[in-house]
């Protein structure tokens, strides 16, 4: 996304993130919105390079991709990676930038969390690797997908869900809840409404996963810390920085101040934290690394 197409320094950090600790790399994913790799492609280069973490997209929009085609594609992905990958899933914003990609996607925009759960459960039941017939968006007759995912159910999937009845969407239909944000306080308050919602669907809360996305900045001069996560906004979205925040958590500080910051997640919840760094990516990776204990969060990602 800088400009730079080159694979070999993304591959280059990924091996760094594992050795200093952490375990689990991710990637995001976008088709003419924000420029980047295909992120299937780049996890298998990943999980052939990188051996002994977990990986997986933050987040895949399934709802752009024929879930036949994309049920194979994470099949092969996750006999690749020998079960480690996890499947985080949204359905997008609603922005112009977003909705330029359905249109040239050829995928309407309107209908597309049905898209995305019916494709999902299509996957699901190929992953099964016996006969598949499908009367639905897409059709299917007798259809057998080989090869079929390392891990028997195939890889666990992870929910983006913000709002109330997204997060009940989690916890009844996923492996996992996985919010970008917003504050610490009122992610415990929705942590509580995802256990509620899978207890009341008669699910076990300790089978499933609470994760966060965290977007952070580590400076000595705060001041410095929080500007340039607000420039990384405003590039990387195309929107107000107030606007972005005041749905993603964000925070630019000192270690201190970041150290303290992912703690509260952890104390509201969190089971996995996944960190997005603006800056120095290196420097921060080795601090955080050094802290790893003190934040008491497993894994560290």
């Amino acid at each position: 996304m800088s400009g730079d197409p080159q694979t070999a320094s993304l591959l280059d950090a990924a091996r760094r993130a594992q050795t200093l600790g952490f375990d689990s790399i991710w990637v995001g994913d976008s088709l003419l919105a924000r420029p980047r790799h295909d992120p299937l492609t780049s996890l298998a280069a990943i999980a052939v390079a990188v051996p002994d973490v977990e990986l997986g997209p933050a987040v895949l929009l399934p709802a752009l991709r024929n879930p036949v085609l994309l049920a194979h594609q994470l099949a092969t992905l996750d006999q690749l990676s020998e079960g480690r990958l996890i499947l985080g899933v949204g359905i997008a914003g609603d922005t112009p930038a977003i909705r330029s990609e359905f249109v040239a996607a050829g995928v309407p925009f309107d209908g597309r969390v049905g898209r995305m759960m019916e494709g999902l459960r299509l996957a699901k039941q190929l992953w099964s690797g016996e006969p598949v017939t499908w009367d639905g968006r897409w059709q299917v007759d007798q259809g057998v997908l080989g090869p079929v995912p390392h891990r028997p159910d195939g890889p666990p999937i992870w929910l983006a869900a913000g709002a109330d009845v997204g997060i009940e969407r989690a916890a009844k239909h996923y492996d996992g809840w996985f919010p970008i944000g917003p504050d610490a306080e009122t992610f415990g308050q929705r942590q509580k409404l995802f256990v509620d919602a899978a207890v009341s669907a008669g699910r076990d809360p300790a089978e499933l996963t609470t994760a966060i996305y965290l977007t952070v900045a580590i400076n000595d001069d705060p001041e410095t810390a929080e500007a340039s996560i607000d420039n990384y906004l405003q590039s990387y979205y195309g929107a107000p920085p107030a606007v972005m925040r005041s749905f993603q958590a964000c925070r630019g500080g000192t270690l201190d101040d970041v150290l303290a910051f992912i703690r509260s997640y952890v104390t509201a919840g969190a089971d996995h934290v996944v960190l997005r760094l603006v800056g120095d990516h290196e420097a921060m990776l080795r601090a955080l690394a050094t802290h790893r204990d003190d934040l008491a969060v497993q894994p560290f990602t």
